[in-house]
């Protein structure tokens, strides 16, 4: 089986099992499980925060961190598109009584820095208070530089507002910036954090953890997070079983991220050869730029709806969904590389869409 659909599908390593296995345990909601403690301590000084706190998903830790900025009738401004607005499950009103502000998503991934100061209530009672401006990077697989991360925060300070990085994939954009740039990839990713009050970093994504995901910030944010988290259920005691697996990601399965954009790459480019050589693919499939492990392509319905069984049948699973664009039909496909996707899975995948495309009537 060849999964592309997303990096959450990723199994432990051997060496991540064994890690987890030597954990040293105690109780997380007291505060004394040490191998917990260490991730948090680790992880905050990697990144320029005081302190983080574990919870079992990135929706939690986003979710956690509009919690702690925002009161209720508190208003946070965020993208159209950002996972933090439309896909999960409208947490921050439902649990928080906060307002969300949507912005549209401009192709590059980024907000206006117009359309965010424009958006920022004034002190009036009709309003809804805006406390509160949410960045997500990577963005649909699409990096933010740090000076545009740096002028966001400039802008939130400026207006005396909190800031929060929807950092999920914020490595794999580290990962792609510290290569354009030739500098340390941590280095890069404590700049893409600095000026923000709180960032959400998956570790059970690209890094490769079973579960969890970490949210850092100043330790007054992290007190009031804390609090949230048990009020909602996430207290899970022994939890150094799943921290050691994210401090052994963190350690020891950063550096790699760069395998899967190099993959991704050479999926791209061996999907556009074969859009030049088959009749079967022109005018009928669109492929966007691969900046890290995401390549998103657009194809007609009718000829996703005979690639897909063909390609499950094969062993190589992917996800996508239909959308209408000025008055044309397209099925768009995501094609996530990660740990466990290979270059002989790669090269598997290619071979498959050709033998497919053979089959295709010219």
């Amino acid at each position: 089986m060849i999964d592309f659909r997303s990096d959450t599908v990723t199994k432990p390593t051997a060496g991540m099992k064994a890690a987890m296995m030597d954990a040293e345990l105690g109780d997380d909601v007291f505060q004394d499980d040490p191998t917990t403690n260490a991730l948090q301590d680790w992880a905050a000084s990697q990144l320029g925060f005081e302190a983080a706190l574990f919870a079992s998903s990135g929706t939690q830790t986003n979710l956690l961190a509009m919690m702690s900025h925002c009161q209720r009738g508190d208003e946070v401004i965020l993208g159209q598109d950002w996972h933090t607005y439309r896909w999960e499950g409208g947490g921050a009103a439902v649990l928080g009584s906060i307002q969300p502000q949507p912005l549209t998503v401009q192709a590059d991934g980024s907000l206006l820095l117009a359309d965010i100061a424009a958006a920022i209530k004034p002190d009036d009672p009709h309003f809804a208070r805006t406390r509160l401006v949410v960045v997500e990077n990577t963005i649909a697989g699409k990096v933010l530089s740090p000076e545009y991360m740096a002028s966001v925060a400039q802008l939130a300070r400026q207006h005396q507002l909190a800031c929060h990085i929807d950092g999920a994939r914020l490595m794999n954009a580290a990962t792609r910036l510290a290569t354009e740039r030739e500098q340390d990839v941590w280095q890069m990713a404590r700049q893409l954090c600095q000026g923000y009050d709180s960032v959400s970093l998956c570790l059970s994504k690209g890094l490769g953890a079973p579960v969890g995901s970490l949210l850092l910030g100043s330790k007054d944010v992290i007190k009031r997070a804390r609090r949230l988290r048990k009020m909602l259920g996430g207290g899970m005691r022994q939890t150094g079983l799943l921290a050691a697996a994210g401090h052994y990601a963190l350690q020891h399965q950063v550096l790699r991220l760069g395998d899967d954009h190099k993959h991704c790459q050479q999926l791209a480019g061996g999907m556009q050869q074969l859009a030049e050589r088959y009749a079967c693919w022109q005018g009928m499939l669109r492929l966007q730029p691969v900046q890290t492990n995401i390549l998103f392509c657009d194809m007609a319905p009718a000829l996703a709806g005979a690639l897909l069984p063909y390609l499950k049948q094969q062993g190589i699973l992917l996800s996508g969904s239909n959308y209408s664009h000025n008055g044309t039909e397209w099925h768009r496909l995501r094609w996530v590389c990660h740990l466990d996707i290979q270059a002989a899975d790669i090269a598997r995948t290619l071979e498959l869409l050709e033998n497919f495309s053979r089959l295709q009537p010219s």
